[in-house]
């Protein structure tokens, strides 16, 4: 059976793919799989240098419970309509997401995230990866217009700027 693969993390963003992948499922009548992607504290390195068993255990048990919250804020308690599989990977997302949908009759969906030219410069983009990586189709889901207005106030409020009320009357 085909299936629809989608990370989620929780952000905005990424709760906007995961609805236009289970609009994509129900359409293809596919599987969901909804990806949520960790790396234990301090990376792989760190987990080399000192996290026994029982804190990777741990770690695990919070991702598993986030996935879970992510999907509760997503659904609540209707159901998408398709059969939805969680799966939470230790590793980077782009890889992850890539090797959960490898069958080229899989589709891949991704949220392009942020814009902004220094967050590309921290965070690599999971997007461009799964875009150059996936042996499937990608849909990149863009953010939502009312993320990029919540962006604005949140730059507003940092840098402490009056609202300027001829904002409102648009």
């Amino acid at each position: 059976m085909p299936k629809v693969v989608v990370g989620a993390t929780g952000t905005p963003g990424s709760l906007a793919a995961l609805h236009k992948a289970a609009a994509q499922a129900r359409v293809r009548d596919a599987e969901l799989w909804v990806v949520l992607a960790w790396q234990p504290p301090g990376g792989e390195l760190g987990s080399r240098n000192g996290l026994g068993p029982a804190a990777l255990a741990e770690c695990r048990a919070a991702v598993v419970e986030r996935l879970r919250d992510v999907l509760d804020t997503a659904f609540g308690a209707v159901h998408p309509g398709v059969t939805l599989a969680g799966l939470t990977v230790r590793g980077t997302a782009g890889a992850a997401l890539v090797d959960t949908a490898r069958d080229p009759d899989d589709l891949l969906v991704v949220g392009t995230g942020s814009r902004a030219a220094w967050r590309r410069l921290v965070r690599p983009s999971v997007a461009r990866y799964c875009l150059a990586h996936a042996a499937c189709p990608v849909l990149a889901v863009p953010p939502s217009p009312l993320q990029a207005e919540l962006d604005v106030v949140h730059r507003r409020n940092f840098w402490r700027m009056p609202l300027d009320l001829r904002e409102l009357a648009r």
